[in-house]
């Protein structure tokens, strides 16, 4: 069995899933009047009503399904404990230009959090960068972390250190530099920045996400 612990599953659809063995991120079969679906059990939100279950299809999508008279549950396969692993940064290609990413943190540098509905700082430029390789066949690319902020906690203290980080890229040789940061606040970020880092011979791009990554 996966997580025992059922996050967000009460009454009888958790002693349905307790009593065919099921944890969470385990492998089922759900039966019911919707039809058979097959797929990964994912958590709840905590506050979610207690007669849906939601799987993880293997087309990656998820779906919420009614659990209703004569519904079956049959368990397929235990759970892998679900982690992170990203690839393994790309080659740096000589002859591309330089540009650098700057992580501040965000919803672009998060993950979902299927407890609570929300989503928690986990990723960095880094990791960005492994996931979506093609970058390195336009650029040479460097990332690092600046911050693992949410943009509502930004201040004119992290746009001091925003700025600064910029100015060390620029003498350092970056061609150009691509901070990612959240939504909230990146307007102000960006319109801050725009009157502290003047004349600026490259060009600095401010990045967000209305999705976590």
């Amino acid at each position: 069995m996966g997580d025992e612990q059922l996050h967000g599953y009460r009454g009888k659809l958790k002693e349905a899933l307790e009593a065919a063995g099921v944890g969470i991120g385990d492998l089922l079969r759900f039966e019911s009047g919707d039809g058979s679906f097959e797929g990964s059990l994912m958590p709840r939100v905590e506050t979610a009503d207690d007669w849906h279950v939601v799987l993880k299809l293997k087309s990656g999508y998820n779906v919420g399904i009614a659990f209703g008279e004569g519904a079956k549950v049959v368990r397929l396969g235990q759970a892998e404990k679900p982690e992170f692993r990203p690839p393994p940064l790309p080659e740096v290609k000589a002859g591309l230009p330089k540009v650098s990413i700057v992580s501040t943190g965000g919803t672009i540098a998060s993950r979902v959090d299927y407890i609570t509905g929300g989503v928690h700082a986990a990723m960095s430029s880094r990791d960005l960068l492994s996931i979506v390789p093609e970058l390195s066949d336009i650029a040479a690319v460097d990332a690092d972390i600046l911050y693992s902020t949410f943009s509502e906690n930004i201040d004119a203290e992290q746009w001091t250190g925003i700025a600064r980080r910029i100015a060390e890229k620029v003498k350092e040789g970056a061609q150009g530099v691509v901070i990612t940061h959240g939504t909230d606040t990146l307007g102000y970020s960006s319109a801050a920045l725009s009157f502290v880092l003047r004349n600026l011979p490259i060009p600095v791009i401010f990045v967000g996400s209305q999705r976590s990554s």
